[in-house]
């Protein structure tokens, strides 16, 4: 929130709440420390689990609340995959459909307040990309073999330009996973941001009662209506995820232009 430092006026830091720190103590942070991040990861795979497994437990023909839910869920992201990556990509529908629901779960909670929102970090959607980056380049390679580089090669463009176009391919290729990651944790990361900025103008009604009085309730409705953006943002946001894992898997499975 905001504060007034030394007289010198208002100071508010909206990137602090992306700080990664320890869950216990203040020292340095190894690979193996728990960390706030680690805590909400480990949310949303709890979420995870009590939707889809303690959720649908008692399955029943006239399904829960919860059960239809998870339902929904299940035959949304299985119909995108077969829709997008045709019936041989249904086998690698459970990867692809955790995919989306860690996705989804780290998203939402992270609207809650004092959570974290870990995929605002590159570390982690960049790790989620390029998982599925190599997934996607192992796949072509083993089901098409050497027919695989089919997929930079476009035979439909004239002769002199199937070169060129196969150089801009294989760049387009490897940056995939850039624009994966980037795509997801920069809007997580840009939307909270907005929020914290115009959270931070709320209290000047206590500090300026001339300004404030109009500030304050504009920085109110100001943050209401991105907090309900950012709610369609972070369902958006998984499913774009998704569906460009699908488009990759595609290309994999039917290299050919």
């Amino acid at each position: 929130m905001a504060t007034q430092e030394h007289g010198e006026g208002l100071v508010f830091h909206p990137m602090d709440q992306f700080s990664i720190r320890p869950l216990f103590g203040d020292g340095a942070i190894h690979m193996y420390t728990p960390t706030n991040a680690t805590l909400w990861m480990a949310f949303s795979v709890l979420c995870i689990f009590t939707l889809f497994v303690l959720g649908t437990r008692g399955r029943a023909t006239v399904p829960s609340r919860i059960q239809s839910v998870a339902e929904l869920g299940y035959g949304f992201i299985h119909k995108m995959v077969a829709d997008v990556a045709g019936k041989d990509g249904l086998k690698y529908f459970p990867y692809i459909f955790t995919v989306f629901c860690f996705i989804v779960f780290s998203n939402f909670l992270g609207l809650l307040p004092k959570s974290f929102t870990s995929t605002s970090h590159v570390a982690v959607t960049g790790l989620l990309a390029i998982v599925v980056f190599v997934t996607v380049t192992v796949i072509g390679f083993v089901k098409n073999g050497a027919g695989f580089l089919a997929l930079f090669w476009i035979d439909s463009a004239p002769l002199p330009l199937r070169p060129l176009l196969a150089v801009i391919e294989v760049i387009s290729y490897f940056v995939r996973p850039v624009s994966h990651s980037i795509r997801l944790a920069g809007n997580m990361m840009a939307g909270h941001a907005v929020i914290k900025v115009f959270a931070a103008f709320t209290p000047l009604i206590l500090i300026s009662t001339g300004i404030g009085v109009i500030v304050t309730p504009l920085s109110i409705v100001a943050i209401s209506a991105i907090y309900a953006l950012e709610v369609l943002v972070a369902f958006i946001q998984a499913y774009v995820f998704t569906i460009l894992t699908c488009v990759y898997l595609k290309d994999a499975l039917h290299p050919h232009h």
